[in-house]
């Protein structure tokens, strides 16, 4: 029987759900052919924000490779635009001429950035924010200009300029009305967002009306109507999108805001579909993900034959994370008569929320910077369940019942684990169960769970350790380490151990990866894992080190550089005083700072400055920039302290004399207290000392940063003898045993305390892994001193990178 054609415009996300959904249904019933005007495989359009901020790469946001459509038998067209449909024939036709027939047709054009309609909207320099190619125009001109504004205070525009910061650039933020996210947010969330994005650097213009973009060929501002002027060498229109509805128009569908559909997806045209942003479905346009996939589930049903339920709409839930704030929101956010509010506000920290009652049942939610209480609140929401036996304690409640609500034991089957792609934990139980599933990747692979923004893997996670029990070990299968390869962390060691690999290249060359120049995830990952594995051997790749550690100095938001000098325990000299003193004034440093590690920073500098300001100063570097020992921070102890019962800052001094410029998974800070009132605050770094009476306490795996964690108590020794041999083989078992850019609380939990304490407890294996230390500590040299010993070099090139690479 020969198969029906289907062929589908556009190749973005609802359109391939809408597929792959039909291939599991039914393989054989179609041929399907796909155009899609970007030169791009299926790739995750949530995701472009963390390309723009540097957190990812765009391979690492694509979706379904080459490999999948060539798999599936599908026949993938890019970079190719169908510009004519032909209805009566049943057949499309491209901006190249190609002709293909039809049976089934799908409309996925999704939508395109609006682009106010301003004069000097067409200069260079104005861009959208909706696709690689604009992710990638706003790179290249972080490379040349620093002032960038984005028009649009929504979340597109808060992740592009969130993403802009993290290039380098100024960002103002112009919004019409006065609140952020107006969308998601009652106007008490948006001041708290606002306030928190101020603080990190965001400029906000609000109540601004646009006018006109000033500038000649490229823009050199924006003007207001009120008169008012910004400078800006990049816009981003981050105002909305608008349905790609042109074809559909012009082909004779009935089009409203969009094309549209019935309870079936099906248009006014017979055996023509369209599903996503382009659909509209009583009235309503969906631009979230979880709507358009539920959209593509019963269209592909259709297709295959089946008769689903129809199509009633979607109640939106949003579950976002911006800038690192925690939000959620559903159903109805704003205050009404016909509502009653149940609210907490407790600005000391950064919580506030918002449940709205109508008739004893939940209508809507705002939550912001804590959304455990999401899914339990959301499932009230859904269910229409009737609270009126409830308090608003235990409504709103985030102490031991809420926590034992949101654990996934205590979850129902039909609670949603994966908003995204309306996944609950009773189909991933049940998919765990029937296919053997162990990882959380292999879930996502045959539920689609995580595959959105990611947010639900943690959750996944406790799922699989919840359902799988003792069979589930959440350290012997890992993700791969980055999208250039398939193989895992432990998979890479164990082929550079028994292949004798000694380079970036050959690692990348004999394993097989992906794209042959790796990315920033995993090159500088395994430029780490060779000097890790190949102690005495060992030449650095500093083309594979992270951009700090190639400058030797940490960039700041505006371009320049931060230059720190290492002061070992925090304790200094007059004459080094005197030297950054005079340092800070040759070079006209804008800023000199008491940095949280008990240095001295000198912020603002030059990065054609460097290598000079590191000449001068004749000082090693404080590697404030590195995945390496930060900091020793000490009290005076004993000496001074009425309280000190040890010399912390001579053990501080050992401790960071001996093991700086230690390369290590991901930074690692210490803290030495001369008593229990622990002044260095050595109960939240990774590794920190309290002095007793007889000697002193070791505390692990703290962490004072966003994911505060007290330290776990190791043990206790007499002597700092014993405390540094216990520090360095510490130290040794987790640089061989975590993940690259695993903080060391992250790897404890993972690991286990116990089991840490019984490796060290083996006075052999002790001894073995202070002796690798060693080994390891012997080949390090200062790259600054090299600068020094080589002026000649140093007046030819500007960068400390360039000449490094010069003196090897």
């Amino acid at each position: 029987m020969k198969k029906k054609r289907l062929v589908m415009i556009g190749n973005g996300m609802a359109g391939i759900r809408t597929l792959e959904e039909l291939l599991k249904l039914n393989s054989q019933c179609y041929e399907i052919i796909i155009f899609g005007n970007e030169p791009h495989p299926n790739y995750n359009r949530i995701q472009l924000s963390t390309v723009l901020q540097g957190d990812t790469t765009i391979d690492d946001i694509i979706m379904n490779d080459w490999n999948w459509y060539k798999d599936n038998g599908i026949q993938l067209y890019t970079g190719e635009e169908i510009i004519k449909i032909d209805t009566d024939n049943k057949q499309v036709v491209s901006n190249q001429g190609r002709v293909t027939k039809y049976d089934e047709l799908i409309m996925a054009t999704g939508s395109s950035s609006f682009i106010l309609p301003l004069p000097g909207a067409d200069k260079e320099g104005v861009t959208g924010f909706r696709n690689i190619a604009d992710c990638e125009t706003m790179i290249e001109s972080a490379k040349t200009y620093k002032k960038a504004v984005v028009i649009g205070g929504g979340l597109l525009g808060l992740e592009a300029a969130r993403g802009l910061l993290n290039l380098g650039m100024e960002v103002d933020v112009v919004h019409l009305i006065p609140y952020l996210m107006e969308k998601q947010l009652d106007p008490v969330a948006s001041k708290m967002l606002e306030a928190e994005l101020s603080a990190q650097g965001m400029n906000f213009l609000m109540e601004k009306a646009s006018a006109e973009i000033i500038g000649d060929e490229r823009v050199t501002g924006l003007r207001f109507k009120d008169g008012s002027e910004v400078a800006a060498d990049l816009v981003v229109m981050a105002v909305g999108v608008r349905p790609n509805i042109a074809l559909a128009k012009e082909s004779g569908f009935t089009v409203n805001r969009a094309i549209v559909v019935n309870d079936f997806m099906e248009t006014s045209v017979p055996n023509v579909y369209a599903v996503g942003e382009c659909a509209e479905h009583r009235g309503n346009i969906y631009g979230l993900v979880a709507p358009l996939y539920e959209q593509g589930k019963v269209l592909a049903e259709f297709l295959a034959g089946k008769m689903p339920d129809p199509y009633q709409g979607s109640v939106l839930a949003t579950q976002l994370k911006v800038s690192g704030v925690d939000l959620y929101s559903a159903g109805e956010i704003m205050d009404d008569p016909s509502l009653k509010a149940i609210k907490v506000h407790n600005e000391f920290d950064g919580v506030y929320k918002k449940v709205l009652i109508r008739d004893n049942q939940i209508a809507g939610l705002v939550l912001y910077g804590d959304t455990k209480d999401s899914t339990r609140l959301y499932r009230m929401l859904r269910k229409k369940e009737d609270i009126s036996e409830m308090t608003s304690v235990t409504i709103l409640s985030s102490g031991c019942e809420s926590a034992a609500a949101n654990d996934v034991g205590s979850m129902a089957d039909d609670d949603l684990v994966c908003g995204c792609n309306g996944v609950s934990k009773g189909t991933i139980v049940n998919a765990i169960q029937a296919n053997g599933l162990t990882t959380v990747d292999e879930v996502g692979g045959c539920t689609n769970a995580g595959r959105s923004c990611g947010r639900c893997k943690s959750t996944i996670s406790d799922i699989l350790a919840y359902t799988l029990g003792d069979q589930y070990n959440k350290s012997a299968k890992k993700a791969s380490i980055c999208s250039c390869t398939h193989l895992s962390r432990d998979e890479v060691v164990a082929e550079i151990k028994e292949k004798g690999l000694t380079s970036v290249k050959e690692v990348m060359n004999v394993l097989g990866w992906k794209n042959e120049e790796g990315c920033s995830k995993c090159r500088p990952a395994i430029n780490y894992y060779l000097g890790m594995i190949n102690i005495e051997n060992h030449r650095d790749d500093r083309d594979s080190r992270l951009v700090n550690e190639k400058m030797h100095a940490n960039i700041q938001k505006d371009g320049t550089y931060t230059v720190v000098p290492r002061m070992y325990g925090g304790v200094t000299s007059a004459k080094d005083l005197k030297t950054i003193a005079e340092v800070a004034e040759k070079y006209d440093v804008p800023l000199v700072k008491l940095t949280g590690g008990q240095r001295i920073g000198l912020f603002g500098v030059k990065k054609e400055d460097l290598p000079a300001i590191w000449e001068d100063l004749a000082m090693p570097s404080g590697y404030a920039y590195g995945k390496t020992l930060r900091t020793v921070k000490t009290c005076v102890g004993s000496q001074f302290c009425r309280y000190g019962t040890q010399d912390t800052m001579g053990l501080g001094i050992k401790l960071e004399k001996k093991f700086e410029r230690l390369d290590t998974p991901h930074k690692v800070k210490m803290g030495v207290s001369g008593c229990p009132r622990n002044c260095a605050e050595a109960g939240i770094k990774d590794i920190g000392f309290v002095g007793v009476d007889d000697g002193f306490e070791i505390y692990v795996a703290g962490n004072g940063g966003t994911d505060l964690r007290a330290g776990d108590l190791f043990g206790k020794v007499k002597t700092e003898e014993e405390a540094i041999e216990l520090t360095g083989a510490y130290l040794q078992y987790y640089r061989e045993t975590a993940e690259y850019l695993e903080r060391t609380s992250k790897w404890l939990e993972r690991v286990g305390l116990d089991h840490v304490k019984e490796v060290l407890t083996n006075e052999e294996t002790r001894k073995a892994l202070n002796k690798r230390m060693d080994q390891t500590l012997e080949r390090y040299i200062e790259p600054w001193k090299e600068v020094i010993d080589h002026k000649e070099i140093r007046d030819k090139y500007y960068t400390v990178h360039q000449v490094l690479e010069t003196v090897k």
